[in-house]
């Protein structure tokens, strides 16, 4: 009876003790941002079988999970994603982050572009290539977003695209759209943080289409409204009108829609 008594009691303490060791240890981290205003991310988290599992998943047993799907209305900064998750069985681990970058530039439904970034998660990754933590537990990656400036339509109304681009730690450029690596170990209870700046200047969509005037850019008239490309082709004097989205519609100067007829090819 004795030793019963004892084995029960160095059993309690042996399941004490790795309660007491699994007690904070987290399954999930931060995911957050910081935009522009009129930005917003969206992400779609995938997960793969881990590497002891045997199993295969369709896409409806494994669907992946979406945070901000309705950013317009519902948008939050933060989003805790999971390291692990099980599906018919089968346990998962976080294999990608895909990101939607997205911006408003105007009142209505169409008026916003968008471009991407991703995350990737490894078992392994080399050293050169993983993220790295400060000492609060938050890594940064970013990038610069920039819009591109068009004209559609037989009124020629300003439509904007939006173009993302990797920059390194200095800030500067590089190729690419915004990413980062880490390994499933450096993640549980930390926060993942991007960051975006917006260019101080927009830019025309396509070469050749407008002209660079003090205070902004006209457009070329190309062979007429009817003419959708637009191309300049030599043509510096003749320009069109066009419709800004809060609906200003004799605007010749892009962005200020303002006049000025002092012309610089």
């Amino acid at each position: 009876m004795k030793r019963i008594l004892q084995s029960l009691i160095l059993g309690g303490c042996l399941a004490l003790t790795v309660g007491c060791s699994t007690v904070g240890k987290s399954d999930t981290f931060t995911l957050t941002a910081d935009l522009p205003p009129n930005f917003a991310y969206v992400a779609l988290v995938t997960y793969v079988p881990a590497p002891n599992q045997s199993c295969t998943l369709g896409k409806r047993d494994n669907p992946k999970i979406q945070f901000n799907r309705e950013w317009r209305t519902e948008y939050k900064p933060d989003s805790q994603i999971k390291m692990h998750r099980t599906s018919k069985g089968c346990e998962l681990e976080l294999y990608r982050i895909e990101l939607e970058i997205n911006a408003t530039y105007g009142e209505d439904r169409g008026d916003f572009g968008g471009d991407v970034g991703n995350i990737a998660v490894r078992t392994e990754l080399d050293s050169r290539d993983q993220g790295t933590f400060n000492a609060a537990g938050v890594s940064e990656f970013s990038g610069q977003c920039q819009w591109l400036f068009r004209t559609a339509g037989g009124l020629r109304r300003i439509v904007k695209i939006l173009d993302c681009k990797n920059t390194d730690a200095q800030g500067n450029v590089t190729k690419g759209r915004p990413f980062a690596a880490y390994t499933l170990d450096q993640l549980p209870g930390k926060t993942v943080k991007l960051k975006i700046k917006l260019a101080d200047e927009e830019k025309p969509g396509w070469g050749d289409t407008w002209v660079k005037v003090p205070g902004g850019w006209k457009r070329c008239m190309g062979k007429g409204f009817e003419d959708q490309h637009a191309y300049c082709n030599g043509n510096y004097k003749d320009f069109s009108t066009f419709r800004m989205p809060d609906g200003r519609d004799t605007c010749t100067i892009y962005p200020g829609c303002t006049e000025n007829k002092e012309v610089t090819p």
